[in-house]
């Protein structure tokens, strides 16, 4: 019993070159793919060009992993203690990203274990996925910062709510005795709407400084491209 166990742990797969070979470019071509798709969903400042050629590179380093694992199970093992001390810290912009390290992976591994018909529709199938649904942002959300003479108040109140009604939400109202500042919220796609009536087809900063006393306006675009 002893003896087939160590068969077992020291049995390793004999790759022929040509085999190795063909796995690694299989591999490299769907990483291809992947760039290519990757390269379509994104776009803008989220974008990353280095973490695009990462995904790619990924998905050889993979199968080059599985075909020296094999089915060596002490190899295995000892692999995963390696890999296991691995930290990484990079930060991950956009949840999407998870999506492609995990695809580069499963393709790396599908590669390396020779399966390349899972490999190859499984891809065909996320790439049509992420190229219908990869360009979805979230919703861009506007911050008016206004800061005015406290007589101003009600002005204020009553022009953003001709403008907005009820879809610009008041977060904040900081006070002192001579001023008073509002911190208003709003969905983008409201941000160039039709005025409200009575306003004249003015811009909401027009109407804002005709009612004087305005020592700013702000308006501050949010949206999911920016990170910290």
């Amino acid at each position: 019993m002893r003896e087939y166990l160590f068969e077992l742990l020291e049995t390793g797969g004999e790759l022929s070159l040509e085999t190795v070979l063909l796995r690694l470019a299989a591999s490299a071509v769907i990483g291809c793919f992947i760039f290519l798709s990757y390269r379509l969903s994104h776009s803008g400042s989220i974008y990353s060009a280095k973490f695009n050629v990462t995904l790619a590179v990924l998905t050889v380093i993979t199968t080059t992993v599985m075909i020296v694992i094999g089915n060596n199970i002490a190899l295995s093992l000892g692999m995963v203690g390696a890999l296991s001390i691995v930290r990484f810290r990079t930060a991950i912009k956009d949840s999407r990203d998870t999506a492609y390290i995990f695809w580069t992976i499963v393709v790396g591994i599908c590669c390396g274990a020779g399966d390349y018909v899972v490999a190859a529709s499984g891809s065909v199938v996320v790439f049509l996925i992420l190229l219908l649904f990869g360009r979805i942002r979230n919703d861009n959300r506007v911050l008016f910062i206004v800061r005015t003479a406290r007589l101003n108040e009600t002005k204020v109140e009553a022009l953003v709510f001709q403008y907005y009604a009820r879809k610009a939400i008041l977060r904040a109202k900081n006070t002192t005795d001579t001023s008073i500042e509002y911190i208003y919220e709003l969905n983008g796609k409201y941000l160039h709407k039709t005025p409200g009536a009575g306003a004249g087809g003015k811009t909401i900063t027009e109407a804002m400084y005709e009612i004087g006393n305005i020592e700013y306006f702000n308006i501050v675009v949010q949206n999911d491209e920016i990170s910290g």
